[in-house]
């Protein structure tokens, strides 16, 4: 294999190649870590970050950014428990929660797409927005819940086994391989990033591709919400604070370019994966938590640099 195919088969696969070898490093350093029972915990606190990360890819598949997932996520899940505790049912609830994060990501691809506004200062105003409204509507303490059927997305499990959330996650990730591989939406989603003016030219709509595009990842960081309120039973005004960065850095080393245009959404798994197997790891091998911060920001230091020069 020559150094050039090496190359390529780096970029392409090295999410892939450092999950496993890592997972075989730690395995060593602790048996634990590798039992079935860590496995699926690794999995079902991924799975957050990995839905955030799934509407994050699509985002900066189109030269895009959104740091406002957190604070949407926060506001998405105070919605749900506000409802809760007056009565609401627990569909009504969901599909609620859903149109907040819809309208969260419409407003922002509104002001980015149509108004040709910067993505990091509309998002970052949006950020501040919605995590003042989640202090509003929480008077800046816990909204408890209460609701079994709203309880079980969360904290149930199918068979016994497997966690809600870790099927969630599953069935998104399918969904969005299927929609970026193949629809005209997903073509589009890939040539807006690759070349903005070619894609303009050959009669794409520049706007709507890219409001859709945050709409999307509104919409899975309302999921993300209402899976994190049904598993703590509660609405916290802190919830979702720093995950934008979590979910960024898994969209990176999963292989999605931050120039746009390059990158697999089945690879961000991969990279949401890293950072629960990192976690996981870290507090296996009793890590202070102020060096976890400090390993957790080199580790997406590293990847925005591979990314560059790749």
């Amino acid at each position: 294999m020559t150094k050039e195919k090496l190359g390529r088969f780096w970029n392409m696969y090295r999410s892939v190649i450092i999950m496993v070898v890592f997972a075989i490093v730690v395995g060593f350093a602790n048996n634990r870590f590798l039992r079935f029972s860590n496995i699926m915990n690794i999995l079902n606190q991924t799975s957050i970050n990995a839905v955030l990360a799934a509407g994050l890819t699509v985002v900066i598949l189109t030269g895009g950014i959104d740091i406002s997932v957190g604070s949407t996520l926060a506001f998405s899940g105070a919605i749900a428990a506000y409802m809760l505790e007056r009565g609401f049912s627990a569909a009504i609830v969901v599909v609620a929660a859903l149109l907040v994060g819809l309208c969260v990501g419409f407003a922002n691809g509104l002001f980015i797409a149509r108004w040709n506004l910067q993505p990091m200062i509309v998002t970052l105003a949006m950020m501040s927005i919605f995590r003042g409204a989640t202090y509003l509507l929480t008077n800046g303490s816990p909204i408890s819940v209460s609701d079994k059927a709203f309880k079980l997305i969360g904290g149930g499990k199918i068979f016994s086994v497997i966690p809600v959330p870790i099927v969630i996650m599953i069935a998104i990730f399918i969904v969005m391989y299927y929609v970026l591989g193949s629809t005209p939406f997903g073509r589009h989603i890939y040539a807006v990033g690759g070349n903005e003016e070619a894609s303009r030219l050959s009669g794409i709509s520049i706007t709507n591709t890219k409001i859709i595009a945050y709409m999307i990842s509104g919409l899975m960081a309302a999921i993300a919400g209402i899976i994190v309120t049904s598993r703590l039973s509660s609405a916290q005004p802190l919830a979702g604070q720093s995950y934008e960065m979590d979910a960024i850095a898994a969209a990176v080393i999963g292989g999605t370019s931050l120039k746009g245009g390059q990158g697999r959404i089945l690879f961000t798994i991969v990279g949401a994966l890293i950072i629960g197997m990192l976690n996981n790891a870290l507090n296996l091998l009793d890590v202070s938590t102020y060096y976890q911060t400090v390993v957790k920001g080199v580790v997406i230091l590293a990847a925005v640099l591979i990314d560059a020069k790749s």
